[in-house]
Formats: C-alpha cells, structure tokens, sequence
C-alpha cells in the first residue's frame, strides 16, 4: 500500500506543472500582448492580462482533456490526471507563442500606420504653423487628430489661443506634401466623432 501511494505521490508531484506555468504564462503573454498587440494597434499590461488570462483558462478547459488522451496513447502508464495536466501545459505554452507569432505577424503594419500617422501630423503642424492665423499658430504643436480613414486621411485641429475656437485641416499622407494638407473648418473633432454639431 505505501509503495503505491509513493507511486501515486511521485506522479502528481511531477504533473503538478501547469497552474505554475499558467501564472507564468500569463505574466509571459502580458508583456507579449503590451509589445506585440493582436488585435488594434495597442494594449496596455492590464489588458495583456485579462486576455492571458481568458485564452490560457478557455484553452485549459477545452484543449487539457484532449491533449491528455493523446499524451496517453504514447504513454498508456501515465495517470489520466497527470496526463490532462501535462496537456494542459502544453496548451498554455502554445497559447503563449500563438500569441507571440500572431503579434509578431502583425506588428510591420502597425509601425507603419504609425509612421503615416506621424508624418500625417508633421504636415498638419507645418500647414498651421505658416497658413494659419496667429491666434492659432501659437498652439500648432498641440494637435487633436481624427482618423477618418488609417493610413489615408485623417483629421487634424489645433485650438485657438483662448480655447474657444478651432482650425482644421485634412491630411492625405499619399499626395505630395504641397496637396496633402487642405482647410477642414472650425467643429472640433471631439462634436464630428460624438456627431454633434
């Protein structure tokens, strides 16, 4: 009777692996998720690990079963227990590099969404700051920008000295600088985007 408890004792000692790995692993997948988002274009740590911590528990649930039945096919002496554990290790270790490679995958297309930004509003303050009238020059490096569409058009304004007013343009990125930046009115971005007036 000892002998097979010892037996027993020893092998969930060594199929006590994965809810250490899925700590880990959901620190792992925070920092992965922060660096190399997705989906969007950016993730905070918080959010890193809310989605760790739901794709880590949904593949658990619904992969360890099926990853240990397999596991025991090779290894028929393995307890079943010990099996769904290692398969679920094994589940949270694959979520971990899908997301990595997912994020991986897509990361190019963000840094170059976010270079069209930027020279997006490099002509925008370049525009306000030589056409512009003064009351509105003077706040040309304080842009509100409002993405019309990614990578192609977006909406840029700048407040007037007092606040009260606004001075906007819009910026095609693709057309040569000197007719990429056209006047878009006064209405603030924030009244377009909640559809106000």
């Amino acid at each position: 009777m000892d002998s097979a408890w010892l037996h027993r004792a020893r092998w969930r000692w060594r199929g006590a692996l994965l809810w250490p790995t899925f700590a880990i692993a959901v620190a792992v997948d925070a920092l992965i998720v922060h660096a190399r988002p997705f989906l969007g274009d950016g993730q905070s740590i918080v959010g890193g690990v809310l989605a760790g911590m739901i794709l880590n528990l949904l593949g658990v649930v619904l992969l360890s079963g099926v990853a240990g039945m397999l596991l025991r096919r090779v290894r028929p002496d393995m307890p079943s227990a010990v099996a769904r554990n290692y398969g679920g290790t094994a589940v949270v270790v694959l979520v971990s590099a899908g997301l990595l490679a997912v994020g991986e995958s897509r990361h190019a297309g963000i840094v170059a969404r976010q270079r069209v930004l930027h020279d997006a509003i490099v002509r925008a303050e370049a525009y306000i700051g030589l056409r512009a009238p003064a009351q509105f020059r003077v706040n040309a490096d304080r842009p509100d920008i409002l993405t019309i569409q990614p990578g192609t058009r977006y909406r840029v304004c700048v407040p007037s000295r007092a606040g009260s007013r606004y001075y906007c343009v819009i910026v095609d990125p693709q057309l040569p600088l000197a007719k990429s930046v056209v006047p878009a009115g006064s209405e603030p971005n924030w009244s377009l985007a909640t559809g106000e007036d």
